[in-house]
C-alpha cells in the first residue's frame, strides 16, 4: 500500500520526457512510490490506471484525468498537483472536493524552472551573434575563404580585414565586455542574463517597471526607468519578457528604430514582444543584427530572407527545454510537498 502516486501519461511525456521520471527519483528517497505511466493514447483517469487509492496521501497526476471519483476513492489524500500539458485539468466539482476535505494543491508559481536556461542560451546567441561562429562554422565546411584573412593585394588597411579578424566591424562584434547591454525585464530570464553580462564586464541597464530594486541589484544592472532611453545607446539589446496581451509589441517600431545602427538584438522568449516587421525591415538592410531563437513564424520557411545572412544567428525555439530545465520543473514542484520518512 504505496502512501505516494505518481501516474504520467505518454502525451505530458511529449511535453516533459524527463519530468516524470525525476519526479519519481526524488521521491524514491523517501520511501515507497507508487508510479504509473500510461502508454500510447491511453487516457484513462487515475481511478482506472491505479489499483488501489485508499491509502495515498500525495498524488502526483502528469497529464492524467482526474476525477471527482477518482477523488473520492482516496479519503486519506493530504497534498496533490495536477499538471497537463502547462495547468491543471479538473472539473469544478472535484476543485470544490479538494477544498472541502483540505487538500493541499501544488502549482508552479513561476517559469523559474527554464530560467537559468534559457538565459545561457540567451548569452551564448550573443556570443554567436558577436563573433558570427555559427556562420563560418557553416561556411568552412566547404569554402576555405574565411581561412585567408589577408588583406586585398596583400595591403593592409587600417579597420578592414587582418590576421585572425572573422568579425564583422559593421555590426556590434568582439567581447561582451566594455558593451552597453540593454535588457528588457528582470525576471527569471532577462535578470539572470543581465548577471551574467555584467559578470563578464558590460554596462548593463534594464528597464522592468513591475520589478522591485531588488531584482537589478541581484542583476547587477542600472534600472532604466523609460524604454525610450533604453534603446538610445545599445549596442546589444535583449528584450527577455514573456508573450501576454500586457507585453505584446511593448518593444515598438519606434523603439527598433531607435537602436543604433550596428546593434545585435537577441531573442530568446518570444518573438511578439516586439514589432517584428521593423526588426525584420533593419535586419535586411544591413542596419542590426540578430541573434534569435524565437520567431514570428514558426518553423520559419526555408526561403524566409533571414535565413542564411551573415547578420542573423538562428535557432529552432530550443532554449528552454533542457534536461536540467526538466529536472527543475519537477523538483520545483517536489520541494513543496511535505517529506515522507
Amino acid at each position: 500500500m504505496s502512501q505516494s502516486l505518481i501516474v504520467a501519461s505518454a502525451r505530458f511525456d511529449g511535453v516533459w520526457p524527463w519530468a516524470a521520471d525525476h519526479f519519481h527519483a526524488l521521491w524514491r528517497e523517501q520511501g515507497d512510490v507508487e508510479f504509473i505511466r500510461l502508454a500510447g493514447d491511453d487516457e484513462r483517469p487515475v481511478g482506472e490506471a491505479a489499483s488501489d487509492l485508499a491509502s495515498v496521501r500525495r498524488l502526483v497526476s502528469l497529464g492524467v484525468p482526474v476525477t471527482l471519483d477518482c477523488l473520492k476513492a482516496m479519503p486519506a489524500l493530504e497534498e496533490a498537483t495536477f499538471q497537463g500539458g502547462y495547468s491543471s485539468q479538473f472539473t469544478d466539482e472535484a476543485k470544490s472536493h479538494l477544498e472541502d476535505n483540505g487538500v493541499a494543491v501544488y502549482r508552479h508559481t513561476s517559469e523559474g524552472f527554464w530560467g537559468q536556461t534559457v538565459s545561457e542560451y540567451g548569452l551564448a546567441l550573443t556570443l554567436c551573434g558577436l563573433r558570427r561562429m555559427p556562420q563560418l562554422h557553416r561556411q568552412i565546411i566547404d569554402d576555405l575563404s574565411p581561412w585567408n584573412y589577408n588583406a586585398p593585394d596583400g595591403v593592409g588597411i587600417p579597420g578592414a580585414r587582418g590576421q585572425q579578424f572573422g568579425d564583422n566591424a559593421d555590426f556590434t562584434s568582439g567581447t561582451i565586455a566594455g558593451k552597453r547591454v540593454r535588457v528588457v525585464g528582470a525576471g527569471n530570464i532577462g535578470g539572470r542574463y543581465a548577471s551574467f553580462c555584467n559578470m563578464l564586464g558590460a554596462d548593463v541597464a534594464v528597464w522592468d517597471p513591475y520589478a522591485p530594486d531588488p531584482c537589478f541589484h541581484r542583476a547587477g544592472a542600472r534600472k532604466e526607468w523609460h524604454l525610450d532611453k533604453l534603446v538610445r545607446d545599445a549596442e546589444i539589446f535583449a528584450p527577455m519578457v514573456p508573450l501576454h496581451e500586457g507585453t505584446r509589441n511593448v518593444v515598438t517600431a519606434e523603439h527598433i528604430d531607435a537602436l543604433p545602427k550596428g546593434c545585435l538584438v537577441i531573442l530568446v522568449t518570444r518573438a511578439r514582444i516586439c514589432d517584428v516587421d521593423a526588426i525584420r525591415r533593419r535586419v535586411l538592410a544591413d542596419e542590426i543584427s540578430l541573434s534569435a531563437d524565437v520567431w514570428d513564424v514558426e518553423p520559419l520557411p526555408l526561403d524566409d530572407p533571414l535565413l542564411g545572412r551573415h547578420n542573423v544567428v538562428h535557432t529552432p525555439h530550443n532554449a528552454g527545454r533542457t534536461i536540467d530545465a526538466n529536472r527543475s520543473w519537477s523538483a520545483i514542484l517536489a520541494a513543496q510537498f511535505r517529506p515522507v520518512g
